[in-house]
């Protein structure tokens, strides 16, 4: 997640250099056509490429504004996941009869394993990484039969759950809202999984860099009477900001992709870990994720 400093040139440059390259051709290209074949190319007025640019920036803001939807449900998503995470163990401890402190724990620790988890997976990484801190061996075995890690995690605390039911640990009533919270998490997860699974079509983003590479042909012809050293920094200038747009809106439709502006999910699954060890008087209690440079990861 991007913080509020500010983003080095390098990372910026970087985002959009292919797509400069190619404008800083097009430029040449067109410049040393207009030069060779005065009379080849006809005059085209301004109005013309500004019409375009205005409507290129009508489907940039929509393309925000999508993009900005998604990334800002995946914050609730995982906002929600801290809520339903705090009111698990909570609910936990008030409706246990006491003598159930080790199995809160397991539970809670177990939990805590669930959020990296889901985390690493919605990153596409590896998503038993630093279990081990978490779940004991047998709970690690039995992840080895779920294809969906975190689903199975979620399964080990429910049956724990009914166990605890089934020996009059807890009431009928106090079951029925633990079960609650866990179908909260399962549905959360879901919605994550949703937004992780369905992307934007390929072909907007084709359609869209074709539209402003004809944009930048139709404004190098229309200004061919700068001189080159005026006009292709001009057109690179004005090419950077709608390919800048872009590429933000791109990164923000895919917020589990593992980049800066990915949602922060490894510091809000440190927060949720120091939480609950702390509700269950742990010690070994982590400090919150550092910012790297100008992002939170």
């Amino acid at each position: 997640m991007l913080l509020n400093k500010p983003i080095p040139f390098k990372y910026i440059f970087h985002k959009v250099k292919s797509e400069l390259v190619y404008v800083f051709l097009i430029g040449l290209a067109v410049y040393f056509i207009e030069t060779a074949f005065t009379e080849a190319i006809p005059e085209i007025p301004l109005t013309i490429p500004t019409f375009l640019g205005t409507a290129i920036s009508v489907i940039l803001s929509f393309k925000l504004s999508q993009s900005y939807d998604r990334w800002w449900e995946a914050r609730k998503i995982w906002g929600s996941i801290v809520n339903d995470s705090r009111n698990l163990i909570l609910q936990l401890q008030s409706f246990l009869k006491e003598g159930n402190e080790d199995t809160i724990r397991r539970i809670a620790l177990r939990h805590i394993g669930w959020c990296y988890c889901l985390g690493q997976t919605l990153r596409e990484l590896n998503p038993i990484e630093g279990l081990d801190k978490y779940l004991i061996n047998s709970d690690l075995k039995k992840l080895d039969a779920h294809n969906n890690k975190p689903l199975g995690l979620l399964q080990l605390n429910a049956l724990e759950i009914s166990d605890l039911k089934n020996k009059n640990q807890v009431d009928l009533y106090s079951h029925v809202q633990l079960n609650t919270t866990l179908v909260n998490l399962t549905n959360s997860m879901g919605m994550a999984e949703r937004i992780k699974g369905t992307v934007f079509p390929v072909t907007y983003r084709i359609f869209l860099h074709m539209i402003i590479y004809l944009f930048i042909i139709l404004l190098s012809i229309s200004l061919r009477t700068l001189e080159s050293h005026f006009e292709i920094p001009l057109l690179l200038i004005i090419a950077s900001l709608f390919f800048l747009l872009e590429r933000t809106a791109t990164h923000l439709q895919d917020p589990f992709s593992n980049k800066p502006t990915d949602t922060a999910m490894t510091a809000i699954a440190t927060n949720i870990e120091i939480n609950l060890k702390q509700l269950i008087k742990e010690n070994n209690i982590p400090k919150p994720v550092p910012p790297t440079d100008f992002y939170l990861k």
